[in-house]
C-alpha cells in the first residue's frame, strides 16, 4: 500500500491530491526566479494544487564546458530562501554531491537526486540521512524495476520519505521514450511516483546542448495522469527561448494553466475508477 510523503507543507501520494513540482530549470537571476515563483503560485492556488517549486542552484551535467552552471552555491540558495519566505512555498532543488546535499538541506523541504546520479550509493545515503523527503529520478540507463534498489539505500538510513520520478529512457542516440508501464512498476514499491513530463522531452547532447520538442509535454503528462501518479514536475520558464539551461525542453510559463487544467480533468477520472494495489503481473492469457 503507497502511504503518503511530506515535503514541507505538502502531502504527495496516498489520498493527497495530485501535487505540482514546478520553476525554471536554474536559478538564472533572483528577479526571474521571484517572479516566475510568483506567477506559477498564482496559478496552482487557482487551481487547488500543492505546490512544491523548484529551481536548481546548481547544474552540474552540461554538454558542454560553455553550459551555464549557476550562480554559485551561496547566492543561489539565498534566492531559494527568499522565495520561501515571501511565497511560503516548499522548495525542491538538485544535489550532485555530499557537499551540496549539507548545504541544500538546510534550505529546501525536498532533494532531488538528478538522473544520471540515481545509482551514486554514497549521495542517495546523505541525501536519506538529513531526513528530508528525496526525490529520486529515474536514470535514463535504469529499468524502472530496478528503482527499488535505489530507494532502499535511501531507506536503509530510516528515512521513507521517498518519492520515484520517471523521465524517459534513452532510445538510440539523442533520442528518449516514456514506457508508461514503469509508473506503476515503481509504484509497486510502495513510494508516490512523479511525472517529469518536461526533461522527457528532451534530444540529449544536441550539438553543444540538449535540445527538446516541447509540443510532447502536454501529452506525455496527460498520459501520465491517465496511467495514475502522484506529482507532476513541469520546468517552465517567462520565455524558454532565452533559458540559459534546458531551453528546448521547458514549457512556456504561459501555458502552464491550459496543460494542469487538462491534467487535473483526467487526475480526477482516473481516481474515480482506482487501480488495484496488485498487478496481476505474470498472469498468462492464451
Amino acid at each position: 500500500m503507497m502511504k503518503a510523503i511530506q515535503a514541507g507543507s505538502v502531502s504527495i501520494g496516498g489520498d493527497a491530491p495530485l501535487a505540482l513540482i514546478a520553476g525554471p530549470c536554474v536559478i538564472e537571476s533572483r528577479d526571474l526566479v521571484l517572479q516566475t515563483a510568483e506567477r506559477i503560485r498564482a496559478t496552482a492556488s487557482a487551481l487547488g494544487m500543492p505546490l512544491l517549486f523548484k529551481s536548481s542552484f546548481k547544474k552540474a551535467n552540461r554538454t558542454s564546458i560553455s553550459g551555464f552552471t549557476g550562480l554559485g552555491r551561496d547566492e543561489a540558495l539565498r534566492i531559494l530562501e527568499e522565495v520561501r519566505s515571501t511565497f511560503e512555498l516548499p522548495l525542491v532543488t538538485d544535489v550532485h554531491t555530499e557537499e551540496d546535499v549539507a548545504a541544500a538541506a538546510e534550505v529546501v523541504d525536498m532533494l532531488q537526486i538528478p538522473a544520471f546520479l540515481s545509482r551514486q550509493t554514497d549521495l542517495l545515503l546523505a541525501a536519506g540521512e538529513t531526513g528530508k523527503a528525496v526525490n529520486i529520478k529515474k536514470g535514463q540507463f535504469l529499468a524502472p524495476e530496478d528503482m527499488e534498489h535505489a530507494a532502499a539505500k535511501v531507506a536503509s538510513t530510516g528515512n521513507t520519505n521517498i518519492a520515484l520520478c520517471e523521465r524517459g529512457s534513452s532510445f538510440g542516440y539523442h533520442n528518449l521514450v516514456v514506457d508508461m508501464r514503469g509508473l506503476l512498476i515503481m509504484r509497486q514499491f510502495g513510494y508516490p511516483v512523479v511525472m517529469d513530463a518536461t526533461h522527457a522531452v528532451q534530444i540529449p547532447s544536441q550539438g553543444g546542448q540538449s535540445g527538446g520538442r516541447p509540443l510532447f509535454i502536454a501529452p506525455l503528462a496527460r498520459a501520465a495522469a491517465a496511467v495514475g501518479i502522484d506529482a507532476l514536475f513541469i520546468e517552465t520558464h517567462p520565455d524558454p527561448t532565452q533559458a540559459l539551461s534546458d531551453a528546448g525542453s521547458q514549457l512556456p510559463l504561459d501555458d502552464l494553466s491550459s496543460v494542469l487544467e487538462q491534467v487535473l480533468t483526467i487526475d480526477n477520472a482516473r481516481r474515480s475508477m482506482p487501480l488495484p494495489d496488485n498487478d496481476s503481473e505474470g498472469t498468462q492469457t492464451s
